[in-house]
């Protein structure tokens, strides 16, 4: 499971980011505005959920609960300071999927329990894309953190992000993770599409 958070940057739009890692075979795509407002967020919103669809991908919209309601989208990802989990999940109801932000074990199992259909788990390493980071992880966190969750029998996939290259993502999935989240690493790329597929293909070879 890979998935592509959209990120602007002086080359690419949201929407452009966006389209790039459908063409290269990304099939769950979150938009991430987190300093625009939802009039800001609409318009893009709607493009990217109509390029999404196009190529039969999940549409997930960062923090914005309301909006996913509205335009239909497929869910949201809500991090620490955005709405509770189990107040999404009564807004929602159960068809949409919700992610929550963890950086502990302590916060998965809440997230789990507030009805979370995923956990992005981070950050991996430092990354600039990310403003009042949480302590960084790495390999010995996720392990810490996926034992603990066997141990207490919770099952969800759980989404490495923060930071995480290319080359990161063989060690990452032997720790128990479910899935990798990046943004960086395939826009910083010379070619973003061949990028993104050949993440996939790490992937799915791991």
């Amino acid at each position: 499971m890979v998935q592509f958070i959209s990120h602007y940057s002086e080359r690419y739009s949201y929407l452009d980011s966006i389209q790039l890692a459908l063409e290269g075979g990304c099939r769950w795509i979150q938009l991430r505005m987190k300093d625009a407002t939802d009039d800001e967020v609409r318009p893009i919103a709607v493009e990217a959920q109509k390029l999404c669809r196009a190529y039969g991908a999940k549409f997930i919209i960062d923090d914005r609960v309301a909006l996913v309601r509205e335009l239909g989208a497929d869910g949201v990802h809500l991090g620490k300071n955005d709405m509770p989990i189990r107040e999404a999940r009564q807004i929602l109801g159960p068809d949409f999927i919700i992610g929550g932000t963890a950086n502990t074990f302590e916060e998965a199992k809440a997230h789990y329990e507030a009805s979370a259909d995923y956990i992005g788990c981070g950050p991996f390493r430092f990354t600039t894309t990310k403003q009042k980071l949480a302590p960084v992880l790495g390999l010995d966190g996720y392990r810490q953190i996926i034992r603990k969750l066997r141990a207490a029998n919770i099952t969800i996939p759980v989404v490495a992000i923060g930071g995480i290259t290319k080359d990161d993502i063989p060690a990452i999935l032997q720790t128990g993770i479910t899935g990798i989240a990046l943004s960086g690493t395939v826009l910083r790329a010379d070619d973003p599409i061949a990028e993104m597929k050949h993440i996939i293909n790490i992937i799915n070879h791991e």
